[in-house]
């Protein structure tokens, strides 16, 4: 890529638009047009980091780094800059093309029985969720016809994943749920891998907007869990989509003093509630208070509702979790 090419994708994608997309927020406003926040690359106590949205560069005053929007996607995601460079075309570029596939995605939901029998098979029953989560459902066979009559060109679907080199769709018979940068997908057969994502990171906490606030936030493993908690009226809540947090997950839960409760899987043979007490010890060594619920045997929070628990039940887990 050309040195002009560069300088032109920067200036299609400002700064502060890439960092608040990645869950940072200003804080306070300073002079000339400047703003502060709490830095995104380290453990922050109080707003150090200076955007300066006129020039699109950033300066924290707290660990002496600074640059464009390429040292930051550097310094952030640990890339070279020929990486950075890539990973910032394929944000720029990939962004609208998901956004489409997935109102692609949740309309069909909704003419489809067998993915709503499904949903309703795993305690998903309200439009209120189905809308706060945008859930959608991959039929197959015309997500391609689709996006090529909105104008997306082929190579840009298989690019991002969303049909391999014949144009079948990727998530075909899939729930689909957006998440900020990929698309997950939840086969309804078990003849077939039960969980997908786009290539690529999976990002950061599910829906983190929604609980950053929060004085205490509770974690779910599953995107499912997510769905029947958050039905069920806990909003203070987010997914890590795995027991393994990313660095930028992580970062987001040490963000700010908080208490968070880990609601992970009770596997019979303890990988869940063993990858929860790791996780709490970390959250502790960098000042967050960690509390570890205890889902019955063999249960994780969807089962747990499914099988006839309520949110009366569940917030006694909460109030019974421990250190």
């Amino acid at each position: 890529m050309t040195r002009q090419a560069i300088d032109v994708l920067k200036r299609q994608t400002p700064l502060i638009a890439y960092l608040e997309a990645h869950d940072w927020r200003p804080q306070r406003p300073v002079s000339r047009g400047r703003w502060m926040g709490l830095c995104p690359l380290h453990q922050d106590g109080k707003p150090s980091f200076l955007v300066d949205p006129h020039h699109d560069l950033f300066y924290c005053y707290g660990c002496g780094r600074g640059g464009d929007i390429f040292r930051f996607i550097q310094l952030y995601h640990q890339l070279s800059f020929p990486q950075a460079l890539t990973a910032l075309l394929s944000w720029h570029e990939h962004l609208p093309l998901l956004s489409a596939a997935a109102d692609f995605y949740h309309i069909q939901l909704h003419r489809r029985p067998e993915a709503c029998a499904y949903l309703y098979q795993r305690g998903i029953r309200t439009p209120e969720v189905i809308e706060h989560m945008r859930l959608g459902y991959a039929p197959g066979g015309c997500l391609r016809h689709a996006l090529l009559e909105a104008g997306y060109p082929l190579v840009n679907l298989q690019q991002a994943g969303l049909v391999n080199a014949a144009g079948y769709d990727s998530f075909s018979r899939r729930i689909v749920v957006p998440l900020k940068n990929n698309l997950y997908g939840r086969s309804l057969s078990a003849s077939t891998p039960p969980h997908r994502f786009l290539p690529g990171s999976k990002g950061g906490l599910y829906l983190w907007e929604h609980a950053r606030h929060a004085a205490e936030v509770i974690l779910v493993e599953g995107l499912f869990d997510y769905a029947v908690v958050w039905q069920a009226g806990f909003r203070n809540l987010t997914c890590a989509m795995g027991t393994q947090l990313n660095a930028h997950q992580f970062r987001q839960l040490c963000s700010g003093p908080r208490s968070v409760y880990i609601a992970f899987d009770a596997d019979v043979n303890g990988s869940g509630p063993g990858a929860a007490r790791r996780l709490a010890q970390q959250l502790v060594r960098h000042g967050i208070i960690a509390l570890l619920v205890t889902l019955p045997e063999n249960h994780d929070p969807n089962s747990f509702f499914t099988g006839g628990g309520d949110a009366r039940q569940f917030r006694a887990l909460l109030e019974s979790a421990t250190p």
